[in-house]
């Protein structure tokens, strides 16, 4: 599969003049940088880390200023002073092994790899499942040709990411590989008594002809010794590389801790006839935020994106999208649901951008959100960006609360109101979650729902 980049069609991945700007404009950034700065080895990994490390330096963190972070204040992540994470051994840590990937799983334990924890026996020949550090010379070459090499690179969290490197979780099929076992990568953290940063890393590339099914997790889990739930950072990048008529269904849940601050991209590139599904699940973190950014690199490429937010508290969620098609033929179809109580803000903002040459493009995009609280609040902003003549294309978004009259009608049938608003939640949610492709994910995300009590109170 060969690499193919379109000038800048994603969102905040403009090149910084490195000769026009000062060095270390950000003292805070500069701060972070040097706490997830890994020791100098030799080789191409290191040249990446320099690269990417100067493109940090000359940048600065976005503020509300900037157009594609206005409703997400930074500030309360600029107050924190965080540290590197120690290594530790967390074999007794106890988490969700999903019975679908019980031997086909990597686990990463506040960014760093757990073999312990991790099981890959149950794989088929023609795909690796290893982290980086475990690959062989000759596949680490192959990596090299894709690793950090996805548009947008430069975007100044993503580049932070990259300047940390040390480790990542790597899957890799073959050439016309079927892959029936889905993947599941795991990554936990554990929080401490001072708060840290970590850096999770994953590069899949999936060749031509080739399928397989990816469960990305981010989760927070405690100690068996009793503890408060700490502040830490989670900066996370994953790059999705779908060959000629390759299939990826990648379901991304994000469950992090109630004091915790998230950032991951996925940034996927989409090769001809190719299908791409993401679900992506946001529930977790005191602030979080998810770029999802698709590029087309050829025609007839087919890409699915169905998210769902539930959020509640003082959460704030954001969801920024950016669909580059193209090439001629290509179809998309996004559907992004948000659930939001108490004083919780969700955000989305989707792009679809359709170039003249992109002709005969078929694009839909829907955001719909429903409000529990009358403080809860939802900034929404659906975005075509067509220059082609000869498309099909489709947007729209909706905010509105649960219906008085369908919360009566259940009453009216002897169901209590708490249950009847339940009921509706639950419904509203399950559009989504019963997308995703592995049953027992699908049950743990519906009983979490579920019990989520703090929605149904305004």
């Amino acid at each position: 599969m060969s690499i193919q980049v379109s000038p800048s069609p994603i969102p905040n991945s403009n090149l910084v003049s490195l000769t026009s700007t000062l060095l270390d404009k950000d003292t805070y950034l500069t701060e972070l940088l040097n706490q997830v700065t890994a020791p100098k080895t030799e080789g191409w990994l290191q040249e990446l880390r320099q690269s990417a490390a100067n493109w940090v330096r000359h940048s600065t963190i976005p503020t509300t200023r900037d157009e594609e972070w206005r409703f997400t204040d930074l500030s309360s992540l600029r107050k924190v002073q965080f540290n590197n994470v120690e290594t530790r051994n967390f074999a007794s840590l106890q988490f969700d092994i999903l019975p679908e990937a019980v031997n086909s799983r990597l686990v990463f334990v506040n960014g760093v790899f757990a073999p312990e924890l991790s099981a890959v026996s149950d794989l088929p020949s023609g795909i690796v499942v290893s982290n980086l550090a475990g690959l062989s010379a000759v596949e680490q070459e192959g990596v090299q040709q894709y690793l950090a090499q996805a548009e947008g690179a430069q975007e100044v969290f993503t580049a932070l990411n990259t300047a940390g490197i040390t480790d990542a979780a790597v899957v890799w099929v073959k050439k016309n590989v079927i892959v029936e076992t889905p993947i599941h990568l795991v990554f936990i953290s554990v929080a401490g008594e001072t708060a840290t940063i970590s850096q999770p890393r994953c590069l899949v590339v999936a060749e031509s002809g080739s399928q397989v099914s990816l469960v990305e997790e981010y989760v927070a889990l405690m100690l068996p010794t009793p503890q408060e739930e700490g502040v830490y950072f989670t900066n996370a990048v994953t790059e999705i590389w779908v060959g000629d008529n390759a299939e990826v269904s990648h379901t991304r849940v994000e469950r992090e801790g109630a004091e915790a601050f998230h950032i991951g991209k996925t940034a996927i590139a989409q090769a001809r006839d190719s299908r791409y599904t993401c679900h992506a699940i946001t529930l977790g973190a005191k602030l979080s935020r998810h770029n999802l950014e698709i590029l087309q690199t050829g025609e007839q490429t087919q890409t699915t994106l169905n998210g769902l937010t539930i959020i509640s508290g003082k959460q704030l969620s954001d969801t920024h999208s950016a669909i580059a098609l193209n090439y001629p033929h290509g179809t998309s179809d996004q559907l992004h649901k948000c659930i939001v109580g108490d004083r919780a803000h969700a955000v989305f903002n989707g792009k679809v951008l359709v170039p003249k040459r992109a002709q005969l493009t078929n694009a839909a995009q829907l955001n719909r959100n429903l409000l529990l609280s009358s403080k809860a609040r939802v900034d929404t902003k659906p975005q075509l960006e067509i220059t082609a003549d000869n498309v099909k294309c489709a947007h729209g978004a909706t905010v509105s609360q649960l219906e008085d009259d369908e919360i009566f009608y259940l009453q009216s049938r002897g169901i209590d109101e708490n249950d009847a608003r339940k009921l509706l939640i639950n419904a509203f949610a399950a559009e989504v979650i019963n997308k995703i492709p592995v049953p027992s994910l699908r049950e743990i995300l519906l009983n979490t729902v579920n019990n989520l009590k703090s929605l149904t109170n305004d």
